[in-house]
């Protein structure tokens, strides 16, 4: 669609032929911060070739070298009784690398969205066996036990869940299609497809509970899941789940008025609060509704073109877990603001600032997905993927309801 230049192309090189400085040394130390230190993605062959190679080879690279990693691992788990107690890899057999089990689901995504879309083929063959050696019904049953198990009804909720139903949405476009990727996908979907009914059904069950919005800018918040919950919904016509989360996000969201943007990012925020709940209600509403709405929530939207009026967020210790998250923010602000802009009217003339805001921080944040820390490393490659391959946008070009005016306030 052309919203924004993506610049200058990741110089893989520097990046990849330094990742094994650490690798081999026996004597290194295994505190959290040496393994921060550590490159995560390993060498690729091609590296050496005579011609420049996509950033897309390096985000694949780090998704390739981290699905399997089990350690470090930081794992939100509730022990019923010594049974629990056991590695990652028995607990949730499929999705336990790249540090968390969200950051291993957006992995996978990461690896399907480039498989399926053909963008870097010369890779193919490697992802395809990297996925199929993971999504193997074994692996999907031992996933399935453990959401199965005892409270664990909020496992994930929302962020994690919401990651692994746009992997099933990816995995549901390939497979409408034509060819032997359409084929390999619908036996991914067909495995998974247990997993999926259950992750829906808890959305369904908790989403009517939900009294209140969470407006964070970390993994509980709502717009975000909310947003992608939307983009499964509508890839796998479930009318039941549209419906439900079209009604909570007008519920919470269509009187909210002067979001109070000049306060973000906070420390260690990798989601705007702001941002990702405009680019829920673009979702929701048609172009002229969106339209109107976005005057009275973000009345301060420059009209002049300009890209300065967002900072961006500064990232002082890439080797701080948490730190590190406000290189994301930059990322997942980047594909909000063009998000926002592809639902506006063409004539808009807030248009160019939300675009070219969009590519300041999308330039910042893809400069991030080189670093050589794991605190950044093993899920950044996702969020660029997002925003390169403008994910949530190509879902949405003819998605918008449509409800008349006084529906809408009615709602």
């Amino acid at each position: 669609m052309g919203l924004r230049k993506f610049g200058t192309v990741l110089a893989l090189g520097a990046m990849l032929s330094s990742c094994a400085v650490n690798e081999d040394k026996s004597d290194e130390k295994t505190s959290e911060q040496g393994y921060f230190e550590r490159k995560n993605v390993t060498p690729d062959p091609a590296d050496n070739a005579q011609e420049q190679r996509k950033a897309e080879h390096a985000f694949a690279r780090i998704a390739l070298s981290c699905i399997n990693k089990q350690y470090p691992n930081k794992i939100s788990h509730v022990l019923n009784s010594a049974a629990d107690v056991a590695p990652p890899s028995k607990l949730t057999p499929v999705f336990y690398g790249c540090f968390d089990w969200h950051s291993a689901v957006h992995g996978h995504w990461l690896l399907t969205r480039l498989w399926g879309q053909n963008i870097v083929p010369d890779m193919d063959a490697e992802i395809e066996t990297a996925l199929n050696a993971n999504f193997t019904e074994d692996k999907i049953k031992g996933e399935i036990s453990y959401f199965s198990g005892r409270d664990r009804t909020s496992f994930e909720r929302p962020y994690g869940i919401a990651w692994f139903l746009q992997l099933t949405a990816e995995l549901r476009e390939i497979a409408g299609g034509p060819g032997p990727k359409a084929e390999q996908a619908q036996k991914w979907l067909f495995r998974l497809r247990p997993l999926e009914l259950i992750i829906a059904d808890n959305i369904k069950d908790w989403v009517p509970k939900l009294a209140y919005p969470i407006r964070i800018g970390t993994h509980n918040q709502s717009a975000f899941a909310f947003g992608l919950f939307l983009d499964w919904a509508r890839t796998s016509k479930d009318d039941e789940m549209e419906q439900l989360i079209t009604n909570k996000a007008l519920l919470f969201h269509k009187d909210d008025r002067i979001c109070p943007i000049s306060y973000e990012p906070s420390g260690e925020d990798f989601l705007s609060p702001c941002l990702m709940e405009a680019d829920l209600m673009r979702r929701v509403m048609s172009e002229q509704q969106f339209a109107t709405w976005l005057t009275d929530f973000l009345p301060d939207i420059p009209t002049d073109g300009s890209a300065d009026w967002l900072a961006i967020g500064i990232v002082n210790d890439p080797t701080d877990g948490k730190l590190v998250h406000l290189d994301g923010v930059n990322l997942s602000r980047a594909w909000a603001l063009q998000g926002i802009a592809s639902a506006l009217p063409q004539h808009d003339a807030r248009r160019a600032a939300l675009l070219a805001s969009a590519n300041l921080h999308g330039d910042a944040g893809e400069k991030s997905v080189s670093t050589p820390h794991y605190s950044g490393s093993h899920w950044l490659a996702s969020f660029a993927t997002y925003l390169r391959t403008q994910r949530g946008i190509e879902l949405q070009d003819t998605q918008a309801i449509s409800l008349p005016e006084q529906e809408l306030q009615d709602q």
